[in-house]
């Protein structure tokens, strides 16, 4: 696994999700585990083997997230430019079929979000978008056929 490259905001809400799983969640599992086991025969005791499945679940959680933690790297955002397009880049693109304007941001597999315009950095948008500069036309595909994307502006987020 190589270096995992995000920004600050992104790093500090791993963070806060680790903390979460290990101080909250984690203690909670094992005290339902401990009273499960508390109420006698085990291997007919559903309460105790959901929550023995849940602890594991957690668990496998909290490994993955501190695998990210232990390979990330938090990218100092001053040092970004806006003349071409990379990682934590606010990028404004037109989709020249439709003529319409959408606006990405190009952020770490961890830190891609839909909803909140954040798009991975491994998606074919990003993929086709980095390095490119304003003005550039793209193609890419998609699941739905091929898109020409222009770019019309490039902002540091």
């Amino acid at each position: 696994m190589g270096f995992e490259y995000m920004s600050q905001e992104g790093y500090d809400k791993l963070v806060a999700e680790l903390h979460q799983l290990e101080s909250v969640e984690l203690p909670q599992v094992r005290e339902a585990i401990a009273e499960a086991r508390d109420k006698g025969d085990l291997s007919e005791n559903f309460e105790y083997h959901a929550a023995k499945r849940e602890q594991s679940r957690l668990l496998g959680r909290i490994r993955f997230k501190q695998r990210v933690l232990a390979y990330a790297r938090v990218i100092d955002q001053s040092r970004l430019g806006t003349d071409s397009v990379q990682l934590l880049s606010k990028v404004e693109i037109t989709n020249l079929a439709t003529m319409r304007s959408m606006s990405y941001t190009i952020a770490s597999p961890h830190e891609a979000n839909l909803r909140e315009g954040k798009i991975s950095i491994k998606s074919p948008i990003a993929q086709a978008l980095l390095n490119k500069r304003v003005g550039d036309v793209v193609e890419v595909q998609v699941p739905a056929g091929k898109l020409n994307l222009r770019i019309d502006s490039i902002q540091r987020t």
